[in-house]
């Protein structure tokens, strides 16, 4: 069949940056971040996450072809901020908020396990 191999979509290749930056030269505080070997699960979560951001005018993502294995999200913000803070600030907040639902579940699984006992 002429399918990629499946570690395509997730491997990251040699040379590659996993996120790249390109200024907007039309608009002024826009910006595009290329993730490369993401989907419609990280683009929309950041998305969500950006939206939060009372900085943030625009924010959105595309996947641009099935068969290439990367998204684009797309910034505008106001001139308070850049586009280069609301997507690092995003991020910093996903990872905090991801941490703490990690650690919720093991105190969970913890209080399970020992009522079982």
């Amino acid at each position: 069949m002429n399918a990629p191999d499946r570690y395509e979509r997730f491997v990251v290749p040699e040379g590659t940056k996993k996120v790249s930056y390109e200024r907007d030269t039309k608009i002024v505080n826009a910006a595009s971040f290329t993730i490369e070997r993401e989907d419609h699960t990280i683009g929309n979560i950041v998305r969500m996450q950006l939206h939060r951001d009372p900085n943030v005018l625009f924010a959105g993502y595309k996947l641009p072809h099935p068969l290439q294995y990367k998204i684009i999200v797309r910034i505008h913000t106001t001139s308070q901020s850049s586009p280069t803070q609301a997507y690092s600030q995003a991020v910093n907040d996903l990872d905090k908020e991801l941490e703490y639902l990690k650690q919720a579940f093991e105190d969970e699984k913890n209080r399970f396990e020992m009522a079982r006992l």
